[in-house]
């Protein structure tokens, strides 16, 4: 049974420290395959400046399209909208039974997992490993399935990219080259009314 590492995120888009992230928990942990599980819709977040969830997709694959250890899901897609982390879980291990689950997160979202629908039970039932985001330190306790990892961390923010793309500055070393390349082929995030 292969241990599968779910990074949930919006990935709007996806960028460097998405993937500093994910490898360092390939290098540091039993994980054999990190899944990116790209939401549609964050039942948290804002519907606001957000990419089509097919677009955020394809800018994942190509980021990791040498990475055979990475995998870009579009599992959420298909699931009642907004996306609820419980929901997913229930059906990957319908769908995949042959797998175990973890879940990767930051320290700012594990502070804010009771939040969670289910976060409890979630909690309980599955492995966390939580990656220190600045501003959000990591306890000095912790329920024994709980895994506390320093991972390298780079100050990108996804907003910030975005605004520089509006703004048409470069997201180079921001982003994956590939990524950058077509975000800025494509004019994705330029604003298309500069009224709004």
């Amino acid at each position: 049974m292969s241990k599968i590492g779910l990074y949930f995120g919006s990935f709007n888009p996806i960028h460097t420290g998405h993937l500093i992230i994910a490898q360092h928990i390939l290098n540091e942990t039993d994980i054999s395959q990190v899944w990116l599980i790209v939401s549609p819709q964050n039942p948290l977040k804002t519907q606001k400046q957000l990419l089509n969830e097919y677009d955020r997709l394809h800018l994942v694959n190509l980021a990791i399209e040498h990475s055979p250890r990475l995998k870009a899901s579009d599992i959420e897609f298909r699931l009642p909208k907004p996306s609820f982390t419980i929901n997913t879980l229930t059906y990957l291990k319908e769908k995949f039974p042959q797998h175990e689950y973890a879940i990767i997160v930051g320290s700012d979202s594990w502070q804010n997992m009771a939040n969670w629908k289910n976060g409890d039970k979630i909690i309980k039932d599955y492995p966390i490993y939580v990656y220190e985001r600045p501003g959000f330190q990591n306890p000095a306790d912790s329920p024994p399935n709980v895994f506390f990892l320093k991972a390298p961390l780079l100050e990108i923010s996804a907003t910030h990219i975005r605004e520089l793309a509006q703004e048409g500055k470069s997201i180079r070393y921001l982003v994956p080259d590939i990524v950058c390349d077509e975000i800025e082929k494509t004019g994705y995030y330029k604003l298309k009314d500069p009224s709004k």
